[in-house]
């Protein structure tokens, strides 16, 4: 990994750790007091964050694990999980979307949550606790490098976190490794137009803030085709900035890969 790679994984990690300690602060500082509403939302516009889950699906979590989400769409809306599957979120932080999907898959299911930041996996094990959710697992590591072996899971979902990556081609292809043959991907990522060089993405927005480090939609399936998926769908669902969506991205495993899949 380059110099330049590493200060900018090193520069998300500080600013997702800051984000899950301000969660963890605010609600060590309310307990016991009657007048506060609960842990404050890490500050975000109204394109990214809690505001885009559905009220009934916010209401029935931990706050923390609301209150934490950075995300700039609700994957687990899209990806259509269903009873007894094992579903993967990358990047998954305070744990909102690992909560939601153990609660779609099912006692008989499990979900998985990925995440590189010591401070976002404490918190999301405490939202764990607190939900009572006995079928998630969290761990340690990067999108680039997926500690789970080849074909473990049946979905990979994620929330604009692999934009984020600077080694997007790594990430695809784990991906794609860790997924049974016949599998699928469904993540909210943001996304630029086709129009917009690197430098012009650049000036919409930082690498940490999600804008900077953000594929062009012809970019973006032209990795997950080299990674090997297919019946790809990339679709705009609002903007974040000039030129620049928040979109639904859907992608398969083709199920004749000959790759074995974990029983």
């Amino acid at each position: 990994m380059s110099e330049q790679s590493t200060d900018l994984r090193e520069i998300v990690r500080q600013r997702y750790a800051a984000a899950a300690l301000q969660v963890t602060t605010a609600g060590s500082a309310t307990e016991g007091d009657a007048g506060c509403c609960g842990p404050q939302p890490v500050e975000v516009d109204d394109t990214f964050g809690s505001a885009l889950y559905a009220a009934d699906e916010r209401d029935s979590l931990p706050a923390e694990a609301v209150a934490a989400s950075l995300g700039c769409g609700n994957p687990t809306a899209v990806a259509e999980l269903r009873e007894g599957e094992r579903v993967l979120d990358l990047g998954s932080g305070g744990g909102i979307d690992v909560l939601l999907s153990a609660r779609r898959v099912g006692p008989t299911g499990k979900a998985y949550g990925l995440d590189m930041t010591d401070e976002m996996l404490a918190l999301a094990l405490a939202n764990a606790e607190k939900a009572g959710a006995t079928n998630v697992e969290f761990l340690k590591g990067t999108i680039e490098a997926i500690p789970l072996p080849a074909g473990t899971v049946d979905v990979v979902i994620s929330n604009c976190v692999i934009n984020l990556s600077t080694d997007k081609s790594a990430v695809f292809a784990e991906t794609f490794r860790v997924l049974r043959p016949g599998g699928r991907m469904g993540v909210s990522d943001v996304v630029a137009d086709d129009t917009l060089t690197p430098g012009r993405r650049a000036e919409r927005g930082d690498y940490v803030g999600c804008i900077a480090g953000a594929l062009s939609f012809a970019e973006y399936r032209r990795g997950l085709e080299a990674a090997g998926f297919t019946d790809i769908e990339i679709t705009a669902t609002h903007a974040v900035a000039d030129g620049m969506y928040s979109a639904v991205v859907r992608a398969g495993k083709p199920a004749n890969t000959g790759a074995p899949a974990v029983s």
